[in-house]
Formats: C-alpha cells, sequence, structure tokens
C-alpha cells in the first residue's frame, strides 16, 4: 500500500513540477520578446492577433454565444493585401500574452493606426464584413464573452489605450516610440523611458456584522447596487485608502479590515481593482452619504442580498416601474465580495 502512494505522489510531483515549468518558460519567453526587438518583431509573423477598432474588441456571434477570433499573422497579411493596404501594420501591434505552446498573441486597434498613420484608409464596416463579425464596446463585451477571454480583452485595450495617451514626452513634448512588444515607449533624444500604469483602487464591502453596506453612484444603472470604491491617494498605504473612503463616503468609522482579492479593471483608464472586506461598529453603523460621491448608500440583510445576486437586471424592473436591487455580475471583483460575505453569514 505504502508503494503505490508513494508512486502516486510522485506521479503528482512530476505533473506539478512540469505544470509549474511550463508556466516558467511561458514568461521567459514573453520577457525576451518584450526586451529583444528583433525577437518579437519574428514572433509578429507568425502569432494571432486580437483585433480592435476605436478601443472596442471585435468579436464573432455564433450560435447566440459571442467569440473573441485571434487572427492568424498569415489571415492578417491576406486581409491587408485584399483591401489594399501595407503590412506595416502589424507593426503597430502590442504583445498582450502567449499561448502553453509559445504562440504569440498581440492586440491591434485599426482605428488608431488609420487616425495617426493612414487617414481614412480603411473603413469599420470593411473590415466587419471581411472577417464576419463586429467590433464591440468593451464595456459589453466582458460581460457575454467566456470569462477567460474578459482579462485579455481588458489588459489588451488599457495597453492600447496607454500607447494612445502617450505619443508624446511630458518633459520635451516631442514623440515617443513604442518598443516591438509594446512594453515601453522611449524618447531617444532625451532618454526618457515610459511604462503602461495602472491606478490602485480599493473596492470596500464594509459591514456591521450581520449586515453589508452597498451603494449607487449616479453613473449606475437604474437599480444596481455595488461596493464602496475609490482610488488611493499618493503616498497612502492601502489601510489608510479604506479607512479614508469609508470614512469620506458614508461616514463611518472602520474597526478591521482585511484583503479579499484583486482585479485588473480597464475602466476608467487602467485600474488595479483591490478588494477589502472592513468591519464597523453595529452601534455605530448610522451612515451619512457624501452627496457628491454617491446616489444612495444603504444596509442590506442577508435575505435581500441572496435574493439580489439571484437577480438579472432585466427582471428587475417591476409594472409599477420602480426597480428592484441587483447587483454587479460575476466576473466584477465587487460580486466576489458580496458571494464571500454571504458565505461567512451562512458558514
Amino acid at each position: 500500500m505504502a508503494a503505490v502512494f508513494q508512486a502516486a505522489h510522485r506521479r503528482a510531483s512530476s505533473l506539478v513540477c512540469r505544470l509549474h515549468s511550463t508556466y516558467v518558460r511561458k514568461m521567459r519567453y514573453l520577457n525576451e520578446l518584450k526586451e529583444n526587438d528583433s525577437l518579437c518583431r519574428q514572433a509578429q509573423t507568425l502569432g494571432t492577433f486580437y483585433l480592435f477598432h476605436n478601443l472596442s474588441p471585435f468579436l464573432q456571434e455564433v450560435e447566440k454565444k459571442y467569440l473573441v477570433p485571434q487572427v492568424s499573422a498569415a489571415e492578417m497579411r491576406r486581409m491587408l493585401e485584399k483591401l489594399k493596404e501595407t503590412e506595416q501594420w502589424i507593426e503597430k501591434s502590442v504583445l498582450i500574452g502567449c499561448s502553453d505552446e509559445h504562440v504569440p498573441q498581440f492586440a491591434l486597434d485599426l482605428d488608431f493606426v488609420v487616425v495617426v498613420f493612414y487617414p481614412g484608409a480603411l473603413e469599420k464596416s470593411l473590415i466587419e464584413s471581411e472577417l464576419r463579425g463586429s467590433f464591440t464596446d468593451l464595456r459589453k463585451a466582458l460581460f457575454v464573452v467566456d470569462g477567460k477571454d474578459s482579462p485579455l480583452l481588458a489588459s489588451a485595450q488599457s495597453l492600447l489605450r496607454w500607447h494612445d495617451s502617450h505619443q508624446y514626452c511630458s518633459k520635451t513634448g516631442q514623440p515617443t516610440q513604442k518598443n516591438v512588444a509594446g512594453s515601453k515607449r522611449v524618447r531617444h533624444g532625451s532618454r526618457m523611458t515610459y511604462y503602461p500604469q495602472m491606478s490602485p483602487v480599493v473596492i470596500t464591502l464594509v459591514s456591521d456584522g450581520s449586515r453589508c453596506l452597498l451603494a449607487r453612484q449616479p453613473s449606475f444603472p437604474r437599480g444596481m447596487y455595488s461596493a464602496l470604491s475609490g482610488f488611493c491617494d499618493m503616498g497612502e498605504n492601502l489601510e489608510e485608502t479604506v479607512r479614508r473612503e469609508v470614512a469620506e463616503e458614508v461616514g463611518l468609522e472602520v474597526e478591521s479590515l482585511w484583503y479579499s482579492a484583486s482585479q485588473h479593471w480597464p475602466f476608467p483608464s487602467s485600474s488595479l481593482m483591490i478588494a477589502c472586506h472592513a468591519l464597523v461598529r453595529a452601534q455605530q453603523a448610522e451612515i451619512s452619504v457624501d452627496s457628491l460621491e454617491l446616489e444612495e448608500a444603504r444596509w442590506f440583510g442577508l435575505e435581500e442580498i441572496v435574493e439580489g445576486l439571484k437577480r438579472e437586471p432585466r427582471s428587475s424592473k417591476q409594472d409599477d416601474g420602480s426597480v428592484l436591487p441587483w447587483f454587479p455580475p460575476k466576473q466584477a471583483i465587487a460580486h466576489q465580495l458580496i458571494q464571500e460575505w454571504v458565505k461567512q453569514q451562512t458558514s
């Protein structure tokens, strides 16, 4: 029996090592592409491309499902040739990942290329017709595509947006050039190098022990409530940001807090969402809403939260025109915070 167990343990250990090695090799290959322009330029001729137009990803609808097609380099060349365009467009792509088989993955915004390099050269409708799909607003796309595709689309759009808004050196006002992978931009004359950045944002689910607090911003869809959120101020640590945001937005003092998870979020312009739970005293739980930040904030009991998690936006509207509360979809980290709170209450 011991021999059987040892053999099984060796097989499991070997599998873990192989998985680990695959990940390490993949990360090192991507880093090499970022650092070696010649190697990355060669990879562009062999990789696949996620296409965007004005920062909207290209999707295809197949049997009522939305797919994110990866266009091969050969398909890209055929399309550009058919539309009488140059292969130089491919050079404007940015590296966003690679498959386990080391097939590089790039993102390319055709509208950005058109505006900056070839004004009026290519129409959005021509691309959609040629590839049999449509460019879809990212806010919709993130919630209709497969869960594994959402993070890639989000990071791709954020990187494309960053390049679009950092074409000039902030010190000299002179143009910057991206490296082939798009992992940085350089102003060679001043030796200034710019790297893509994310803004840290805390998102906090506040509880008084038996209830959780959710709020609405004026920009939210009707009926949607979510956790409190706000950008980190310069010099703040995570804990200070949570305490300040809760105090500012709802007038409560945090007694304790703990970290949950993090998520990249492409809106408004690439944020790192840092999710936390915070506890306030039940005896000091009277809400005072900052109307400059929030439209409404209130406490929710467990039963109301459970019902709200089952509810979709379309089913929240009542016959009298009112809207029942509903919460962010499962792709959003706020949904995870709410689910964790429910689990705490029911365990």
